[in-house]
């Protein structure tokens, strides 16, 4: 969707030590990327060097810009661009920055703000996985067309986004798809970010392995995992298994009230293969009644994409018919209900950008 659109919109992946601004056309990156330092503790710096980020990428630019939009770390009060609250890596903005209205005054154009979850979901449903998945549906002669997707990012925190037939979920509030503050399925008194992140994949390592090295990283207990790095294997592994399943027990009361296709990014994506068959196993648990019968905690049959066994049968699906009582007339029978989970294609970076370029395109033909 929109790869062949003609307008251009700016961009800004806003990192607490440097903001990298770009500009869009038809999905596609059209400039050499601008990276400057944030100042993300000093205001007055941080809003100069946006401006002059900006104003470098505009003078590349052979058409002007319609908009700007690109995605930025909350809490905030996106509908209306303002960024404000605990942010842990923008401190000057903590009491709130009007810096959607004070872009939009300084341009002269629509400013649209979201955060990652939301825009890499959007994305992802635009011109990622959804379209994809359904391509592939087509192809094997099947009428199933799937229209919702949530997606998930894995990195620093839990992050979410949640689209519903071409739709963007961002709630009355902006609350929409917030998974991190579910409740953690190991430690019911705690969001289940604290199991689903970096710092809990360090965490888990520490209290298997034992090993107290503060300077370990994902990518180090990743190549651990992998034999690449020497250590404690099992625990490598471990960790990435539990940040599978605890993802997995949030994500499947989100999948009660979505029902739709999964699709993961971010930057723990890169331990798939460690974390998605638990996230998946959670996702077919069984849930118990008083009487002692079972039910699956969810309605939908689960397929794991990055399994070629799975993907197969999950593509393989084949359709019944029935006929209408007292005629030989008959009708499509849907008696499968199935859903996939499956890994970014092109990362949740290319992803968050498509996603910013549709948002801004969508929003300006309401």
């Amino acid at each position: 969707m929109y790869e062949n659109d003609k307008r251009i919109v700016l961009t800004l992946d806003a990192g607490g030590t440097n903001f990298v601004f770009s500009a869009i056309r038809g999905n596609i990156q059209i400039v050499s990327p601008v990276c400057m330092p944030s100042c993300s503790d000093n205001l007055d710096r941080c809003l100069a060097t946006l401006v002059a980020g900006f104003d470098a990428v505009i003078k590349s630019l052979d058409t002007p810009p319609v908009a700007i939009s690109f995605a930025f770390p909350g809490p905030a009060d996106y509908k209306n661009g303002v960024i404000g609250g605990n942010l842990p890596n923008f401190p000057s903005f903590r009491q709130g920055v009007a810096l959607g209205p004070f872009l939009q005054h300084h341009y002269g154009i629509p400013v649209y703000i979201e955060n990652d979850g939301n825009l890499f979901a959007y994305g992802e449903a635009l011109s990622g996985a959804l379209p994809m998945v359904n391509r592939e549906l087509e192809a094997m002669g099947h009428n199933r067309k799937y229209k919702n997707l949530l997606g998930i990012t894995l990195g620093t925190g839990f992050g979410a986004g949640v689209v519903i037939d071409n739709r963007l979920l961002t709630g009355d509030n902006g609350c929409g798809g917030d998974v991190w503050l579910m409740r953690n399925k190991k430690y019911p008194s705690m969001l289940a970010e604290e199991s689903v992140s970096i710092r809990a994949v360090k965490r888990v390592y520490r209290e298997l392995s034992g090993v107290q090295d503060a300077g370990l990283t994902p990518k180090d207990i990743y190549e651990i995992a992998e034999g690449i790095k020497e250590g404690d294997k099992k625990a490598a592994i471990a960790s990435f298994q539990e940040l599978g399943e605890m993802a997995g027990s949030a994500i499947a009361s989100a999948l009660n009230i979505v029902d739709g296709l999964v699709v993961i990014g971010g930057g723990l994506a890169g331990a798939s293969h460690y974390i998605l068959p638990a996230l998946v196993n959670e996702l077919r648990a069984t849930l118990s009644m008083f009487s002692g019968e079972q039910f699956p905690c969810l309605q939908m049959e689960v397929y794991n994409w990055e399994d070629e066994m799975d993907r197969k049968k999950f593509l393989d699906y084949q359709h019944r018919e029935v006929l209408i009582p007292g005629t030989s007339i008959k009708v499509p029978y849907n008696n499968t209900k199935s859903i996939a989970v499956m890994c970014s294609r092109e990362g949740a970076s290319c992803s968050i950008m498509r996603g910013a370029y549709a948002y801004a395109l969508s929003q300006l033909e309401v």
